[in-house]
């Protein structure tokens, strides 16, 4: 059994030695920029965990495990586009840094180089990990077109926003899961149960990174803090907030979030979710989603010492600044 930190080495080990650059150069150049960031590298390192813990050698899942990371930056390369987001990772984003022609057709040659490496993978696992990665980025695709029609819908409930980000986020996290739990050939109901596991962490990843927006240290976080405010992004904190809201506070709100300048926007808003006590709000619903998984995971059919290190990884996850 590897431990977090071995397999964390292996994971920067290998992306460093992986050269994406080929002709034309304007094409390829964009994607070693982004695939060089470095980042979290969460999913991999989570198909290597699963892989691992059902006894599987990590060989066999390296190359869906690249692919999916690189499907990942591929999302992040758009949904950058989308969000008109400046920065990633503390850089300019590549549309910032090149053009939106040259980050749009990027992007589409990294979800190629992705499909590659999934298909790379041993024939006696190829078919259900592309059944899984082909699902998975139909279904992040849809939550992104969700997450799109919420920023001119009117009415956007939190559980809208939840099975958006369960689409949009959580999916690749379980499909991560379940492609290094395919890979060590675990049982099909294992499968399953890793699978769901890594939705329940999915949903609370995705709710600390709206935290960290309103709430993070910018140095730290690598983006701007705010930015979901500025671009009245429909967050968990902004519906909670609607959700506590008097009428009073609901109009306090509504004023907040048309002001114009966009540092007055964020002190004014923040100090209505200091009010309505959103932070507290957040924190409790991550540490609610992270009890959950702790209980899933209880209930995976490994030895409780092979489930050490997903204990020790989610307690970490739980309290990220990044």
């Amino acid at each position: 059994m590897h431990t977090t930190e071995e397999l964390q080495q292996k994971i920067s080990d290998l992306f460093d030695t992986l050269n994406y650059m080929s002709e034309p150069q304007e094409l390829y150049e964009p994607i070693q920029y982004s695939l060089s960031q470095g980042g979290k590298r969460l999913r991999p390192l989570l198909s290597f965990m699963a892989c691992s813990l059902y006894g599987g050698k990590i060989e066999e899942v390296t190359n869906a495990a690249i692919g999916l990371e690189i499907f990942h930056n591929f999302t992040l390369l758009h949904d950058d586009i989308m969000d008109k987001s400046p920065l990633r990772r503390g850089m300019p984003s590549v549309y910032k840094k090149w053009d939106l022609n040259t980050a749009i057709l990027s992007g589409d040659t990294m979800f190629v180089v992705a499909y590659e490496y999934v298909t790379n993978t041993k024939a006696e696992y190829l078919v259900d990990t592309l059944k899984v990665f082909n699902a998975t980025a139909r279904e992040v695709c849809e939550g992104q077109q969700y997450d799109m029609n919420f920023e001119t819908q009117k009415i956007t409930t939190i559980d809208n926003y939840m099975e958006m980000i369960r689409l949009k986020t959580a999916v690749l996290i379980a499909a991560a899961l379940k492609i290094g739990a395919i890979s060590a050939n675990a049982s099909k109901e294992e499968q399953q149960r890793i699978y769901d596991f890594g939705i329940l962490i999915g949903l609370a990843f995705q709710l600390r990174d709206d935290y960290l927006d309103a709430f993070g240290d910018q140095v730290v976080f690598g983006k701007p803090i705010g930015n979901d405010i500025v671009t009245n992004k429909k967050t968990y904190l902004y519906l909670r907030a609607y959700e506590l809201a008097d009428a009073q506070k609901t109009i306090m709100l509504n004023e907040a979030f048309n002001i114009n300048d966009s540092s007055k926007k964020v002190k004014e808003v923040l100090g209505i979710y200091n009010e309505l006590n959103i932070r507290t709000e957040t924190e409790n619903i991550i540490t609610k989603l992270y009890d959950e998984s702790f209980d899933l995971l209880q209930n995976v059919d490994r030895p409780e010492e092979e489930k050490a290190a997903f204990y020790s990884f989610l307690k970490k996850l739980i309290k990220r600044e990044v």
